[in-house]
C-alpha cells in the first residue's frame, strides 16, 4: 500500500485542522497517511518521525519516507527551505506554485486561447504611465505582484486638476500631482506592483463582488469543481476578499437574486468556464497543478475577467470536501509514480 504523507512546518497536527480531515479520509479509503514537520526528517537513514492517527489520538511513530507528499504549506525558515527542496528533488508534491501575478498573466496572454478574459495588465513603472492608464479608465488598481487576501491593493481615481484621489482599505486621501509622483516612487521601491483597469463588478444594490471558482484535481487525476461561490463587499469597499470584511454567499440564492430566470445558465457557465480553464492553465506549465483557486468578476455585460489564479486556495471550514480530494488525488499519484 502506498504511503502518504503531508508535510507542515507545523511541529505538531493537533492544531492543523486539514492534517485530521486527510487522516480521516484517509481511514475511510484504506490509505495509509501520516503527518510530520521538518525537524522529523532524517535522510541518511530515509526515516521520518511522523504522527498517525490511532484511537482518537495523534501518536508519534518513525516511518519510512512516503511515495508522496501533501505540502499543505511553505517552508518558513532558511532550514525548512533547504529540507524542503531536498524531499521535492525525491519524492513528488502533490502541490506546485503558479508564480506571481505577473507571471500567470504573462502565460496566459503569450498563448492566447484565454487571453481575451484578460484584464489589460502593466508593471508599475512611472507616474506618466500610471496617469495614461488612468486617462482611459475613471479607476485603476495597484496591487503586489505577490500580494494576498487584497492586502497593498490601492485604488485610484481623479486628474491632475482635481487631484488624485487614493482608496487604501477603508482609508481615503486627496493627492496633489507632485505627492501623487512620492507616492509612486515609494510603491516602486517597496516592492514590485502591478496596474491595471478596475473592472466594475457589482450587485444591484451596488455591492463590490467577484467569484472564487475553487477546483481540485480527483482520484483519477481529473479536474473537478469543489465549490464556487460569491464573495461580496460587507459595504462598499472596491475589495470583495472575505479577509478584507467580505462575506461567502450561496452561489444558487447570489444567482437567482442577481441573474433571475437566467440563474442556472449563469452556473452552468461558471462550472464550464472553471474546468475549461484550470485544464489550459495547468497544459502552460511543465508540473501540474492538485489545486486552484480562480477569481473571476463579470461586468455589467456578462463578460468574464479573470482576477487572479491562487495554487493554495484554502480550506477554511471546508477542510473534509479539500481533504476528500486530496488525499485521492495524492494515491492517484503514488499509483502513477509507481
Amino acid at each position: 500500500m502506498e504511503l502518504i504523507g503531508m508535510l507542515h512546518y507545523k511541529k505538531r497536527p493537533d492544531d492543523v485542522k486539514i492534517a485530521y480531515a486527510c487522516a480521516a479520509v484517509a481511514k475511510m479509503e484504506g490509505l495509509h497517511f501520516f503527518y510530520f514537520s521538518y525537524k522529523g526528517v532524517q535522510f541518511d537513514s530515509k526515516k521520518i518521525n511522523g504522527w498517525i492517527y490511532e484511537k482518537g489520538n495523534w501518536i508519534q511513530k518513525e516511518m519510512d519516507f512516503p511515495k508522496v507528499i501533501i505540502n499543505s504549506s511553505g517552508p518558513k525558515t532558511a532550514k525548512q527551505k533547504e529540507i524542503y527542496s531536498r524531499l521535492k528533488k525525491m519524492i513528488p508534491f502533490t502541490s506546485h506554485t503558479v508564480g506571481n501575478k505577473m507571471k500567470a498573466y504573462k502565460k496566459i496572454l503569450r498563448d492566447g486561447e484565454f487571453a481575451d478574459y484578460l484584464i489589460p495588465t502593466f508593471p508599475l513603472e512611472s507616474t506618466n504611465k500610471t496617469i495614461e492608464l488612468l486617462e482611459n479608465a475613471k479607476t485603476i488598481v495597484i496591487k503586489p505582484y505577490s500580494g494576498n487576501h487584497g492586502k497593498k491593493v490601492i485604488f485610484i481615481q481623479g486628474n491632475a486638476l482635481k487631484g488624485f484621489s487614493i482608496i487604501n482599505g477603508n482609508h481615503k486621501d486627496l493627492l496633489d500631482s507632485k505627492s501623487f509622483d512620492l507616492l509612486i516612487e515609494e510603491l516602486k521601491e517597496e516592492q514590485k506592483y502591478l496596474i491595471q483597469p478596475f473592472i466594475k463588478c457589482k450587485t444591484k444594490t451596488g455591492l463590490t463582488y467577484d467569484f472564487r471558482l475553487h477546483v481540485q484535481k480527483d482520484g483519477s487525476g481529473n479536474w473537478d469543481i469543489n465549490l464556487i461561490y460569491p464573495r461580496i463587499s460587507g459595504s462598499a469597499k472596491l475589495i470583495s476578499n472575505i479577509s478584507s470584511g467580505g462575506y461567502r454567499g450561496d452561489l444558487d440564492r447570489f444567482l437567482k437574486d442577481e441573474f433571475g430566470n437566467e440563474y442556472f445558465n449563469m452556473k452552468r457557465l461558471l462550472e464550464k468556464f472553471a474546468i475549461a480553464f484550470a485544464s489550459h492553465f495547468e497544459s502552460l506549465y511543465t508540473h501540474s497543478f492538485d489545486e486552484l483557486g480562480i477569481d473571476i468578476g463579470m461586468d455589467n455585460k456578462g463578460k468574464i475577467w479573470i482576477f487572479e489564479v491562487n495554487w493554495r486556495p484554502g480550506s477554511k471550514h471546508r477542510e473534509f470536501d479539500v481533504a476528500r480530494r486530496l488525499v485521492n488525488y495524492a494515491h492517484y499519484m503514488a499509483k502513477d509514480k509507481g
